[in-house]
C-alpha cells in the first residue's frame, strides 16, 4: 500500500474556488467514509482547513488512486470535476510525507511558520480515528507530523517568521500599524465560537479592547466564551454574549467585528454593513466603483468582428489586450485571441504604436503557453486602489471559508474588509525569517527517517514469519529425534535443542539483519517480497503477523 495526498489551498486555487469546495463538517464524514469505501483506498483522513483542503489515503494503485480521490474531492464539494482539476495537486509516497511535514511545520501556510495548523492536524487525525478510517500509516504519519511541527517551533526561530493568522489579519486591519494602539478602546463583535473565533476573542482582548460581544448560533458556546474573556487574568475586557438575531443592532455599535463561522451562505451582507455605517455617521457610504474609467489613450478594438472576448460583457476600464481582459480563458481561447490581436485588429490611440500592439500579442501567447500549463488564467477581482477614500469607521476581519461577509463591501467607503483573498495578497510580500531554510532541513531529515522506519516495517512482518517457520521446522526435528533416541536423559535433550537453536539463529542473524537495513533504504520494499519467495513463506502466516502488530499499535497509541 502507498501514501497518496490530493487537495488543493492557497497556493494552487484562487480563493473563489476554494471557497466553493469548502465542506462543512457532515460532508467531510461523508467523505471520509466513501474514501475507505472505494477500491483503491484503505485507509483515509481530510485536513479541512480555511485555505487547504486535503485528502490522505493509503492505495493500491496510484492512477486510480488519483481519479478516484479527484472524484470524490469534486462530488462532494460540489464543484465540477473538470473545473476542479486544474487547481488540484497530488503528492505520492515520499512527497506525500514531505508535504505534509511541510505543512505541520507552517512552511506551506498563508503565514509562514504559523502553530495554529498543528492544532488543526491534531483534529484532522482525532476525526479519521473517530470514525475508524486511519490505519497504521496514517496514524503513524499524522503523529509523527505533530512531532516535526514541535520540533521545528522548538529548535527555530520560525516563530519569529510567524504567527496566527487572527494576528496577520488584526495588523492588517491596523495597516501596518502598533495592533494595541489601534485597538485600545474599541469596542468588538466576534461572530462565531469556534477554535477560529475564540482565538481572534483573545487576541482582541490582550491588544487592549474595550468590550467583546459574542455571536453564535448555539447561545450557550457564546455564554461559555464570554465568561472565559471576562475572567481572564490577561486583560480588562468586558466580555458579553448575544443571539445571533442580536448582529444587526450589535453591529451599528461595533468597531472591529471578526466572523468565522461554519455557515454556508452570507452572515453579514453589503446592505447590512452599509446599514451599520450610516447608523454610525449618519451617511450612507458611497459605493466606489470596482474598476477606473477608461483612459482615453487606451487601445480600443477597431472592430469586434472575429475576436474571442465578448465584448458587450467586458467590464469597462479593461484594454481588450490586458491580462486581465482574458482572466478565465482557457488555453485555447488566449491562443485564438493572440491571433486575432496580432493580426492589426486594434488600432493605435493616444501615441501606442504598433510595436506595442505586438508586444500585447506576445504577452497574450505567453499568457496562452501558461494556461496551457494550469488550465487558465486565474480571475482577478480586486478593485484598483482608490484616490482619497475615507478613514474607515469599520473594521471588519472575515476568516470563514466559504466568506462570511460580502466581498462587495471592500467597495463600501468609510469601512475596511480583510478577508481570505486579501490576506493571501499581502502575506505573499511578507518577509521570510532565516529560520525557514532550518526548518526545510528538518523537514528533510525527518521524511527520510520517516521513510526508513516505514520501509523497515514493511520488512518486519516477513522476518518474524521466517523465524516462526524456523522455529516450527527445530521443533519438529526435535520431537523426531526424541522418538528415534528415547534413552536420552533430560540434560541430553536440553543440550542438542540449545545446539540446534544456537546452529539456526547464527544462520538466520546475518541475512534478517542485513534485509532489513536494505529494505530500510530508497527502493527497498522488494526484499520482502524476495524473502517471501526464497523461503516459501505462507503469506497467511504475515498477514496474520501484519495484523497483531497493527492491533498491539491501535491499543498502545497514546491518546
Amino acid at each position: 500500500m502507498s501514501l497518496l495526498v490530493v487537495g488543493l489551498s492557497h497556493r494552487s486555487a484562487p480563493v473563489s474556488v476554494l471557497e466553493r469546495a469548502a465542506l462543512n463538517a457532515d460532508a467531510q464524514t461523508k467523505l471520509l467514509h466513501d474514501t475507505v469505501a472505494a477500491e483503491p483506498a484503505t485507509e483515509a483522513a481530510l485536513l479541512a482547513t480555511c485555505n487547504r483542503i486535503e485528502l490522505y489515503a493509503d492505495v493500491d494503485k496510484f492512477h486510480a488512486g488519483v481519479a478516484e480521490l479527484s472524484t470524490l474531492l469534486a462530488q462532494h464539494s460540489g464543484v465540477g470535476l473538470e473545473e476542479l482539476t486544474p487547481y488540484l495537486y497530488v503528492h505520492y509516497e515520499d512527497r506525500a510525507v514531505h508535504h505534509l511535514f511541510s505543512v505541520a511545520c507552517g512552511l506551506d501556510s498563508m503565514v509562514v511558520g504559523e502553530g495554529q495548523i498543528l492544532g488543526q492536524i491534531k483534529d484532522s487525525l482525532a476525526r479519521a480515528q473517530d470514525l475508524h478510517t486511519a490505519g497504521k500509516l496514517l496514524n503513524d504519519l499524522f503523529q509523527q507530523a505533530l512531532r516535526v511541527g514541535k520540533r521545528a517551533h522548538s529548535e527555530t526561530g520560525i516563530d519569529r517568521a510567524g504567527q496566527s493568522l487572527v494576528t496577520f489579519g488584526l495588523e492588517q486591519l491596523a495597516a501596518g500599524g502598533d495592533v494595541q494602539r489601534w485597538a485600545a478602546g474599541r469596542r468588538a463583535l466576534v461572530i462565531g465560537a469556534g477554535s477560529m473565533s475564540s482565538l481572534a476573542a483573545a487576541t482582541l482582548a490582550r491588544a487592549g479592547v474595550a468590550e467583546i460581544v459574542v455571536a453564535n448560533r448555539t447561545f450557550d458556546r457564546a455564554e461559555r466564551l464570554a465568561e472565559i474573556l471576562q475572567e481572564a487574568d490577561d486583560n480588562a475586557v468586558t466580555a458579553r454574549a448575544v443571539r445571533m438575531n442580536a448582529v444587526p443592532d450589535e453591529l451599528t455599535r461595533a468597531d472591529v467585528v471578526v466572523s468565522c463561522t461554519g455557515a454556508t451562505g452570507l452572515v453579514l451582507t453589503a446592505e447590512s454593513v452599509a446599514g451599520a455605517v450610516e447608523g454610525r455617521t449618519g451617511q450612507p457610504p458611497v459605493t466606489e466603483p470596482v474598476f477606473t474609467a477608461v483612459k482615453p489613450e487606451a487601445p480600443q478594438p477597431a472592430a469586434d468582428e472575429n475576436c474571442p472576448l465578448d465584448l458587450a460583457a467586458a467590464q469597462p476600464g479593461f484594454s481588450v489586450l490586458g491580462e486581465a481582459a482574458v482572466a478565465g480563458m482557457d488555453a485555447a481561447t488566449l491562443e485564438q485571441h493572440a491571433t486575432w490581436a496580432a493580426g492589426g485588429n486594434t488600432r493605435p490611440a493616444g501615441g501606442r504604436t504598433t510595436e506595442s500592439a505586438e508586444v500585447d500579442a506576445e504577452l497574450i501567447t505567453a499568457l496562452a503557453a501558461t494556461a496551457a500549463t494550469v488550465g487558465r488564467i486565474p480571475e482577478r477581482r480586486r478593485p484598483e486602489p482608490v484616490a482619497e477614500r475615507p478613514a474607515p469607521v469599520v473594521f471588519l476581519l472575515d476568516l470563514a471559508m466559504p466568506r462570511d461577509i460580502d466581498a462587495a463591501v471592500h467597495r463600501l467607503a468609510g469601512v475596511r474588509l480583510v478577508d481570505i483573498e486579501s490576506l493571501a495578497e499581502a502575506s505573499a510580500d511578507a518577509p521570510m525569517a532565516a529560520d525557514v531554510d532550518q526548518v526545510r532541513r528538518i523537514v528533510s531529515d525527518e521524511v527520510a527517517a520517516f521513510g526508513a522506519a516505514m520501509r523497515a516495517a514493511h520488512i518486519t512482518p516477513t522476518v518474524v514469519a521466517l523465524r516462526t517457520m524456523a522455529a516450527d521446522v527445530v521443533a519438529a526435528e526435535i520431537a523426531r529425534l526424541h522418538g528415534r533416541l528415547p534413552d536420552l536423559d533430560d540434560r541430553q535433550r536440553g543440550e542438542i535443542r540449545q545446539a540446534v537453536h544456537r546452529v539456526v539463529d547464527k544462520l538466520l542473524h546475518a541475512p534478517t539483519v542485513r534485509v532489513k537495513q536494505l529494505a530500510a533504504e530508497p527502493g527497498g520494499t522488494g526484499y520482502a517480497d524476495a524473502l517471501r519467495t526464497l523461503f516459501d513463506l505462507d503469506p497467511e502466516t504475515v498477514a496474520s503477523v501484519s495484523r497483531a502488530e497493527d492491533s498491539t499499535e491501535t491499543k498502545d497509541r497514546p491518546a
